[in-house]
C-alpha cells in the first residue's frame, strides 16, 4: 500500500511542478554532453597512447635494429599482462609505428585544430595553414586515412567530412574508392552568387561532378525516365551517391502551381544543411533552356514545402554532358542557386558480345569434361 502511495506524492509533484519537463530535458543534456565528453577524451587518449607506442618502438627499432619477432613477442607478453586491451597485435603495432611517423610532431596531434570543424572550411583549404583534426575521429578512421589517403589536402578533406557528416569508416572507404574529394565542387554552379558564403562552402562540399551511377547498365538506347526508375530500384546505393545528409522525398514529386500541375524528377532533403534538394534528369549533353525550369521549381519548392527552420533550396541539373562556358553563361543571372553535373552509368555488354559468351550450363559442362579421368 505504501508503494501506491510513493507513486501518487510522484505524479502530484510532477503535475504540481510546471517547470519538471524542462528541468528533466535539462537535467538529460547535461548528462549526453558529459558523456559525449568522456568518450572524446578518452579516444583521444587513446591516439595519443599509440602515437608514443608508435615512437617507442620505433626508436628502439633504429638503436636496436630488432625485426618482426620483437612485435609477435610484445604482442604476446601485453596480451598476457592487459588481456582487457586488444590493440596491441602485431599488425596494430606496426600500424602505431606508421601513425608516428606520419605524424612526427606531437603538437599535431595533441592539440588538434584551432579552426572549428565545419563544413565550410572544406573550401578554404588554400587560405590558411591548417591542422589535421586527428584526434577528432577514431583509430580506424585515422588508420584507414593514413594508408589510402597520400595527399594532405584530400586527408583532411575526408576528415573533415568524416566528422562533420558523421561518416562511419565502411562510407568512409566507399568515398575514397569513388574519389568523392575529387569531384565536390567541381560541378558548375551560381552558389557563390546566391548565398552567403558559408552556406555555398556547405552545398559545394555536399555535391560533386560527375555522379557515378554504376548500378544502372543500359545495353539499348534509354531515356531519363528508365534512369529515374533504375535509381529508385536501387535507391540505397543512390543515396551513398548522392552523399551523407540526404532522404529521399519522392520520385515525379507532385506540386500544384495556380491550379496546373507540376512533376519533379527527383525530390530530396539534406538534414545537415536543412534544405531540399531538386534534381531534374535529362538524357541529353546540357542545354541552356534546362536552367529556367529547374529555377521555378525552385521557386515553387521554396514557397509549397519550406518550413521555419529550412534553407533556400538548391536545384541540381544532371546532364549527360556539358559545355562548361555554356553552362556557366546560362547560371549566371539565375537568382536561385543551382548547380549542373555530369552523370555516368555502368558499362553494358552489348547484346551481340552477350551472345558470344558460354551459358553457365556450358562452362559446367566444360568443367566437368576437364575434370574426367584419362582413359
Amino acid at each position: 500500500m505504501a508503494k501506491d502511495n510513493n507513486i501518487q506524492v510522484a505524479g502530484s509533484l510532477t503535475d504540481n511542478f510546471r517547470g519538471y519537463t524542462t528541468l528533466l530535458r535539462r537535467i538529460k543534456q547535461r548528462v549526453l554532453i558529459a558523456q559525449q565528453r568522456a568518450i572524446y577524451a578518452v579516444n583521444e587518449e587513446m591516439l595519443r597512447m599509440y602515437w608514443d607506442v608508435g615512437e617507442m618502438l620505433q626508436q628502439s627499432q633504429d638503436a636496436d635494429g630488432w625485426g618482426k619477432k620483437t612485435l609477435q613477442r610484445l604482442a604476446v607478453d601485453l596480451k598476457n599482462d592487459y588481456s582487457e586491451i586488444k590493440g596491441f597485435s602485431v599488425r596494430n603495432m606496426q600500424c602505431m609505428i606508421q601513425f608516428f611517423n606520419e605524424y612526427n610532431q606531437e603538437l599535431t596531434m595533441v592539440k588538434g585544430a584551432a579552426t572549428p570543424i565545419t563544413q565550410s572550411v572544406i573550401a578554404q583549404l588554400g587560405e590558411y595553414n591548417f591542422t589535421l583534426p586527428i584526434k577528432h575521429l577514431g583509430w580506424t578512421h585515422n588508420l584507414i586515412l593514413l594508408q589510402q589517403v597520400k595527399d594532405i589536402r584530400a586527408r583532411y578533406w575526408y576528415m573533415v567530412q568524416s566528422i562533420t557528416s558523421h561518416w562511419n569508416t565502411r562510407y568512409l572507404q566507399e568515398a575514397i574508392k569513388l574519389d568523392d574529394y575529387g569531384k565536390h565542387g567541381a560541378l558548375a554552379n551560381n552558389f557563390t552568387e546566391t548565398l552567403p558564403v558559408p552556406e555555398a562552402n556547405d552545398v559545394k562540399s555536399m555535391l560533386k561532378d560527375p555522379y557515378i551511377f554504376d548500378m544502372l547498365t543500359f545495353t539499348d538506347q534509354y531515356n531519363e525516365r528508365d534512369v529515374e526508375i533504375g535509381l529508385m530500384k536501387h535507391v540505397e546505393k543512390f543515396l551513398v551517391e548522392m552523399g551523407a545528409g540526404f532522404a529521399f522525398m519522392g520520385r515525379q514529386y507532385h506540386i500544384e502551381v495556380s491550379g496546373d500541375d507540376y512533376y519533379i524528377d527527383i525530390l530530396m532533403y539534406n538534414a545537415f544543411l536543412h534544405r531540399y534538394l531538386v534534381i531534374e534528369l535529362k538524357d541529353t549533353e546540357f542545354m541552356p533552356e534546362y536552367i529556367g525550369k529547374l529555377n521555378f521549381y525552385c521557386s515553387a519548392v521554396d514557397d509549397i514545402l519550406c518550413r521555419e527552420g529550412d534553407n533556400r533550396t538548391i536545384g541540381l541539373l544532371l546532364c549527360k554532358s556539358k559545355d562548361r562556358i555554356k553552362a556557366e553563361y546560362a547560371l549566371r543571372d539565375i537568382q536561385k542557386p543551382i548547380g549542373i553535373s555530369d552523370y555516368e552509368l555502368g558499362q553494358a555488354l552489348p547484346k551481340n558480345f552477350r551472345g558470344s559468351l558460354p551459358t553457365i550450363e556450358e562452362i559446367e559442362k566444360e568443367l566437368e569434361n576437364d575434370n574426367a579421368p584419362d582413359n
